[in-house]
């Protein structure tokens, strides 16, 4: 446990980040889940490009790595291409 205020200020900050963090990691594996069960093109297209906003925002505030994100969006950008291909 910790021994100083300042200490179990840290603990209580880190807990709530933690959750927060959490919390918009759960939502970025649920747009891509999205995506991957999108039917048509058009909900795919919806689908890819929320997945994108919010990679770019959880990147922005260091929640993941910006080069996860860039890295998911341009499989995101290949798949839709090799989609748009295939018809």
């Amino acid at each position: 446990m910790a021994n100083n205020k300042s200490s179990r200020k840290d603990i209580r900050r880190t807990a709530r980040r933690t959750e927060q963090n959490r919390t918009v990691k759960s939502r970025l594996k649920t747009l891509s889940k999205n995506v991957a069960a999108a039917k048509d093109a058009d909900e795919q297209k919806k689908a890819a490009a929320a997945l994108a906003s919010a990679m770019d925002k959880a990147s922005k505030s260091g929640i993941i790595h910006k080069n996860k994100a860039s890295r998911v969006k341009s499989r995101l950008a290949k798949a839709a291409a090799k989609a748009a291909a295939a018809k």
